[in-house]
């Protein structure tokens, strides 16, 4: 069972992202924590503990709440593609039972990557503010982590909240630029670039059925659906932060490129673009990942088994 902890600001993919993970039987869940982005720390704490609930597993895995607003940027949510609950309303008026532990998720962690050196993979799928934290708090973290996958940027192709930048990015940039230039050994950028590839659509979510697990797929994913067709003209949504937990599962469902990466920071018209350095123009060695290409058919045959199962 491999060792890991979430690092979520939930809204529906992050959400998504959660279920896979539990229903795929082989994590061992250290813990969850949580961040401001896509929502409020509360909401996406709230929203953590509804999923846990809703799974039956909330009295087993830890949730502790992280920073509730980007390192030195203003908030800036995204409400009008999860909807003001973050869960396009599918648990409304559902009662929260679980409570949040008490704690700091930097701090969280800190503790829990030393504690078992080398066993623990972090997957980031909101902004990556409480990494930053935790590297800052301490900076030989670095060496402990067994990896980091995280979901934001775009190498290749347009933004989605920008003409350039991917929202986690774009929220928190001097938090990812911390994250890029820390030095973990392995860090993997799953970006637009392949999570746009992986497109749920109305066939898969019948293919779950009229079950508990697929009428909530049904209610959560039907204004994501709709967005997503205003804008990219597919009636579909992109399966952003399950790809990331999904490559934590299987590192074969993507082909990756060791690259230069870095974040735009000061720019008027680029902040939060992750800039790769395809051709080694800049001449620094290569420090992430990068997600270029994704089986679609094998994630989502991985995705539709487990919340299945």
């Amino acid at each position: 069972m491999q060792k890991i902890i979430l690092d979520v600001d939930t809204g529906i993919d992050d959400a998504l992202g959660i279920i896979l993970a539990v229903k795929s039987g082989q994590f061992d869940l250290v813990g969850i924590t949580t961040v401001n982005g896509n929502v409020s720390l509360r909401k996406a704490t709230e929203n953590t503990c509804k999923i846990l609930d809703f799974l039956q597993v909330g009295e087993q895995i830890p949730v502790v709440c992280g920073a509730s607003e980007p390192l030195l940027r203003p908030l800036f949510f995204e409400h009008a593609v999860h909807g003001e609950d973050g869960l396009g309303g599918a648990l409304a008026g559902v009662p929260i039972y679980k409570e949040p532990t008490a704690g700091f998720a930097p701090d969280f962690i800190v503790e829990n990557v030393l504690a078992h050196s080398g066993e623990i993979t972090l997957i980031m799928t909101g902004p990556l503010t409480n990494l930053a934290l935790a590297v800052k708090k301490c900076p030989e973290l670095v060496r402990h982590v067994k990896e980091v996958i995280f979901m934001g940027g775009v190498v290749r192709e347009h933004g989605n909240v920008t003409p350039v930048a991917e929202y986690n990015m774009y929220v928190d940039p001097e938090a990812a630029k911390v994250v890029f230039h820390a030095g973990f050994p392995q860090l993997t950028l799953v970006g637009l670039d392949v999570t746009r590839r992986v497109l749920l659509n109305e066939e898969h979510i019948r293919e779950l059925g009229d079950t508990p697990m697929g009428e909530y797929v049904r209610q959560s994913t039907s204004d994501y659906l709709h967005r997503y067709f205003q804008r990219n003209g597919i009636y579909a949504c992109a399966m952003h932060d399950p790809l990331a937990v999904a490559v934590a599962l299987d590192p074969k469902l993507v082909k990756t490129q060791k690259l230069y990466v870095d974040i735009e920071t000061r720019s008027e018209l680029c902040d939060g673009q992750t800039v790769c350095d395809f051709q080694n123009r800049l001449k620094k060695e290569p420090n992430i990942n990068v997600c270029l290409d994704v089986d679609a058919d094998a994630f989502f045959a991985r995705f539709l088994g487990a919340l299945k199962a």
